[in-house]
């Protein structure tokens, strides 16, 4: 990078860290600049505070970035292990996903449900997203995918919990043990605030640090209660985060290019629709 793309990236982070100061309590902790030309090419970069970007890892408390690490990503920079640590939202996605699944489902079904988990309850879909998106992700991306899941999937297989095909393909069938026990464990590997949350919502009276020590995890009748509670505590969470997201962005990028933006989004969704 010579110093003429130093100096006006640096002016990009400087206006980064004031919008951050400005739009902070609005948005979800990361702000965006969808239009930055850098060798002739266009970017959309993000700036977020590491230890938001790591609480939202571990405990999905907005569940937005942890969203987008469920998909492939290039990390450029790793100073805090990032990708180790990531581990832990990628085993908490495969559980999530697992208990929305039917008992037999193919890797490709498994992997767009993992990415559509960010999206559910998201306001966008509603009116300015592409409604292929997240079968777009999964068929251009798949081999990242497998490769991203293969530890936690192989981890659930010599749990029982799952049980998977020797063929590396989007066809190739997997089936899960839908039994109480199976569903505790996936339970179990969720966020403690997700749990906490189900808990409440499954009339669990017990403090959320009391549910997360004795059971790591909460009491479960049957695994549809367990699956409705989980639904809605992260359609909840997701609704809550890109609606302040889209008022943050509106907020960062100004009316010109919050509208150059939103036209664009909504192009791509009027196409997928027709």
């Amino acid at each position: 990078m010579n110093k003429d793309h130093y100096a006006s990236w640096m002016a990009h982070l400087g206006g980064a860290k004031l919008v951050t100061q400005v739009a902070d309590k609005v948005g979800v902790g990361v702000h965006f600049h969808p239009f930055v030309t850098y060798n002739g090419r266009l970017f959309k970069y993000g700036v977020v505070r590491m230890n938001d970007l790591v609480e939202d890892i571990l405990q999905w408390k907005k569940f937005y970035l942890s969203g987008r690490l469920q998909k492939p990503v290039r990390v450029v920079v790793d100073n805090l292990d990032i990708n180790n640590l990531n581990y832990v939202n990628l085993q908490a996605a495969v559980s999530a996903a697992l208990l929305l699944l039917p008992a037999k489902f193919t890797e490709a079904d498994l992997y767009a449900k993992i990415c559509s988990l960010s999206y559910m309850g998201d306001v966008r879909m509603l009116f300015a997203e592409d409604r292929n998106k997240v079968k777009t992700i999964v068929t251009g991306q798949f081999d990242l995918f497998a490769s991203m899941y293969k530890h936690t999937l192989e981890g659930y297989a010599a749990k029982d919990v799952l049980k998977l095909s020797s063929l590396k393909r989007p066809s190739a069938p997997i089936s899960q043990d839908c039994n109480l026990a199976a569903t505790q464990t996936l339970v179990s590997s969720l966020p403690s605030r997700i749990k906490s949350e189900m808990g409440i919502k499954l009339g669990d009276n017990k403090l959320p640090i009391q549910i997360d020590q004795e059971l790591q995890g909460i009491l479960i009748n049957s695994r549809e209660d367990a699956t409705r509670s989980m639904m809605k505590v992260l359609r909840r969470t997701v609704m809550v985060s890109s609606a302040r997201q889209a008022v943050s962005g509106l907020l960062s990028v100004g009316g010109v290019n919050a509208a150059r933006y939103l036209s664009s989004k909504m192009r791509k969704a009027w196409k997928s629709w027709t």
